[in-house]
């Protein structure tokens, strides 16, 4: 995290940046006045705190010409209540008093305000509907339902591998909704550890646990009137389903540590690329609560199945990563267009974007081979059916376990009858 800290108090400034310093993922510039500042500062800054009362150009004026386009911190040796309004118009986070200035608050107040920004990456400011410009046969269907589900507040639960777009459906559907103007907050369950995850959620109030010491709003809140989009839902821990459901049929959350309920009024789209029902079936999925999330179910297709798509997608990825890396003009070759059409495309669109744009970087010439792709040949296997991977899984538990059944459902997370019925049924017993 790149930090700029301005202040014309040498002392001051030299002793936040040897304190700040000390914190690997921070790195400092600091500057004697607003002016050498202006005449230095890049996009690469993350954060700037600067003092107010300074020669030349103060703290207020200095922020009024970087326009708001950088977070800040302001600390200063004195503060007016007028002052301190001006600050918050001009979106300042923090605001610290130099006599009463505490480190490991400042750092807290930094990282908070690195998560905030985050947060606002996440959120659209489209104000026009997107437009799914995939215009395969096998989409046509699942655009128009996409189109029609935007039209309510239902929730949608898109189901898919990995890499085929379930987010860009997510963000389809509230581009095409009442909700545009809104935000749209994408949170991934598999990303965020447990512990932090309902706080990122649900937000928290001062004291709600040690290192709280300033109430903070949840993902929830930040996305009023907006839309949720649950990304990797299936990975959501069991004890927070309980929490979103009461969310889905109350409209209202609480933060860790408060008593009081939050009216909310979000549209939730949710994704998974795992068997939810699988996941229902073996307790470790709320039954209710997958109810609830698919009012409307769509299912996208892998790019497999979807071949008419894969050479349009490819050349006008071809054509913006030939512009952003100044490559100059790319074509496909026709056995370079043939080898992307026979290929299996297990990571889905994702994979092809990442081959594409690796092609456009790494061929030499205007026209991009076959050998320009690098994807390796892959041995085609005959899959399994579930009830054989299934079979072998669990009569590998029970073999490593001695035959012992109570042992073999506790390695497994499944009742003790659920495994005598899949010995039975496997004729392992």
């Amino acid at each position: 995290m790149n930090i700029v800290i301005v202040d014309d108090d040498i002392n001051l400034r030299k002793s936040l940046e040897i304190s700040l310093s000390e914190y690997k993922e921070f790195k400092i510039k600091s500057y004697k006045n607003a002016k050498d500042a202006l005449k230095n500062i890049d996009d690469s800054c993350d954060l700037i705190i600067t003092d107010i009362n300074m020669p030349d150009m103060n703290g207020i004026d200095f922020l009024k010409k970087l326009d708001s386009k950088f977070e800040a911190i302001i600390i200063t040796g004195y503060a007016s209540i007028n002052i301190a309004i001006e600050a918050l118009r001009l979106g300042v986070k923090d605001f610290f008093i130099k006599t009463e200035l505490d480190i490991d608050l400042l750092v807290e107040a930094i990282k908070r305000s690195q998560k905030e920004k985050i947060i606002k990456s996440k959120i659209s400011t489209k104000k026009q509907p997107s437009k799914i410009v995939l215009e395969g046969k096998n989409l046509v269907f699942i655009k128009n339902l996409a189109l029609k589900s935007a039209k309510s507040d239902a929730n949608v639960l898109l189901l898919g591998e990995s890499g085929v777009g379930k987010e860009v459906f997510a963000k389809f559907i509230h581009d095409n909704s009442e909700r545009k103007d809104y935000p749209f907050i994408a949170i991934n369950m598999a990303a965020l550890p447990e512990n932090l995850l309902e706080s990122e959620l649900f937000g928290y109030e001062k004291g709600a646990f040690t290192d709280a010491s300033n109430s903070k709003m949840g993902l929830f809140e930040v996305a009023h009137k907006g839309s949720v989009f649950l990304d990797e839902i299936g990975e959501m821990p069991l004890n927070l389903q309980a929490k979103l459901l009461r969310v889905l049929q109350e409209r209202e959350i609480t933060r860790l540590g408060g008593v009081k309920s939050i009216k909310i009024d979000v549209r939730f789209i949710s994704a998974t690329n795992a068997n939810i029902e699988d996941k229902v079936y073996n307790h470790n999925f709320r039954e209710d609560l997958f109810y609830r999330l698919q009012t409307i179910p769509i299912r996208i297709p892998p790019l497999r199945e979807r071949k008419d798509e894969i050479i349009n997608i490819a050349e006008s990825h071809l054509k913006n990563t030939a512009k952003t890396y100044k490559c100059g003009n790319k074509i496909l070759s026709k056995e370079a267009k043939e080898y992307l059409l026979s290929y299996k495309w297990p990571g889905n669109i994702r994979e092809l974007l990442s081959i594409i744009e690796r092609a456009t970087i790494l061929s030499e010439g205007e026209i991009i081979s076959k050998d320009d792709l690098f994807l390796e040949p892959r041995i085609e296997k005959k899959p399994k059916k579930l009830d054989e991977l299934e079979k072998e899984y669990i009569k590998e538990a029970y073999l490593e376990n001695h035959r012992d059944i109570e042992q073999t459902a506790n390695m497994l997370g499944m009742s003790i009858d659920l495994v005598k019925y899949k010995l039975i049924k496997f004729k392992i017993i």
